[in-house]
């Protein structure tokens, strides 16, 4: 193979992981099953071009289609667990999340910082629903979320930046918008020892969390304890939060 034919080759496998990537993308919590015109509409593909693609992806085992519906497929949910972040996070914080859903009977999630955002890793519900959590694998705004607070509290001065800088819209009328007021709510976490937020991000609900740190002492994710607004006592969840994160965080640093 001549070095045109080789780069023309390459440039075409990159370009087809970018069609692959931006039909995955078109997928989401409120968007779990897509028709081929919906598929088309989200993505931004040309409609041949999508087809051609999904075909692909469904040899492959990247998406599944039962019906006429597309939807992402096994395959990726096998290689996901493979990730670090499901594999040795989730693995090591799990126990101490069963421990807390136990003690406090309200939801208890786990997530990480992804940009301005927090990715929920895991979450434990039992019985009484709350469909105002994200999905695991779903995000939420960080500046907002008790998950989010617990993690910048602990992160370098640019992460805080970043989020800062993604914008602070009023989720609810609750919701602090200020940058100051932010900041000082984050400077009160580390000696309180556990972040909170009452009804910034849905009507009625509140959060308790804390930050889980690695083993250089960098902070890596939070685990949080969220329920009715009128039921969540702060100084009753707050130490209970702190202690699962504590235990978490000796866990896997003892895996790193």
């Amino acid at each position: 193979m001549s070095l045109t034919d080789r780069d023309t080759a390459a440039s075409d496998a990159t370009g087809g992981l970018e069609r692959a990537a931006a039909i995955l993308a078109a997928f989401d919590a409120t968007h779990r099953e897509l028709t081929l015109g919906a598929l088309v509409r989200r993505c931004g593909l040309p409609r041949s071009t999508t087809h051609r693609t999904a075909d692909r992806m469904l040899r492959l085992g990247w998406l599944d289609k039962p019906g006429d519906r597309y939807r992402i497929g096994n395959r990726l949910f096998e290689i996901s667990g493979l990730a670090p972040i499901r594999h040795e996070l989730r693995e090591a914080a799990l126990p101490f999340l069963q421990d807390l859903y136990s003690t406090i009977r309200a939801a208890v999630q786990l997530g990480v910082l992804d940009g301005a955002q927090v990715l929920i890793v895991d979450k434990i519900t039992g019985h009484r629903p709350m469909p105002m959590l994200s999905q695991v694998g779903g995000t939420i705004p960080a500046y907002c979320s008790a998950l989010g607070r617990a993690i910048l509290a602990f992160s370098p001065p640019e992460v805080i930046d970043t989020v800062l800088a993604d914008g602070m819209p009023a989720r609810t009328p609750r919701t602090v918008t200020s940058e100051q007021m932010l900041r000082r709510e984050l400077a009160a976490i580390p000696d309180r020892g556990w972040s909170q937020e009452r009804e910034e991000g849905n009507f009625g609900v509140a959060c308790v969390g804390a930050p889980i740190f690695g083993p250089l002492g960098e902070v890596v994710a939070a685990l949080s304890v969220t329920g009715p607004a009128g039921a969540v006592r702060f100084d009753r969840v707050g130490p209970a939060v702190r202690m699962a994160a504590a235990a978490a965080t000796r866990a896997y640093s003892v895996r790193r």
